[in-house]
């Protein structure tokens, strides 16, 4: 549990069985290793939890049946190629037709799969030390 502002609360690595492992102290700032693999800059003074967070065991949890997860809030997860041409840019089609555009699109329209979609002017990419990607 870790504070991204001081006097925010925490909000990031809270899930369960997550772990930050700080890398170093320079300045006002700590580096810090987030459970994605990103390494990120975050104020000295901002309040985390220490030790891993709880319930290490939560993502084995069978849920058994779709009428479950249902009530959790869970949608069906359909293919896009599968809906109608209104629903998704992969819809529609006469049989097993492609998807009929070079690269895939997200139901919004937004390419998906290899293309950065984050704002390269946004105001925290320079808290980001190395991405969660990069190798």
């Amino acid at each position: 549990n870790l504070e991204l502002k001081a006097g925010r609360g925490g909000q990031i690595v809270r899930s369960a069985g997550t772990i930050a492992m700080i890398q170093s102290k320079e300045g006002d700032f700590c580096t810090v290793k987030l459970p994605s693999g990103e390494i990120r800059l975050i104020k000295g003074e901002c309040f985390a939890t220490i030790g891993q967070v709880s319930n290490l065991e939560h993502k084995n949890r069978k849920i058994g049946k779709a009428g479950r997860k249902r009530h959790m809030g869970w949608r069906p997860s359909v293919r896009g190629i599968a809906q109608h041409p209104d629903s998704h840019p992969h819809g529609g089609g006469e049989g097993r037709s492609g998807i009929g555009m070079p690269s895939p699109k997200t139901p919004w329209g937004k390419p998906a799969l290899g293309y950065k979609t984050r704002n390269k002017s946004k105001y925290s990419n320079k808290y980001i030390v190395k991405d969660r990607r990069a190798k």
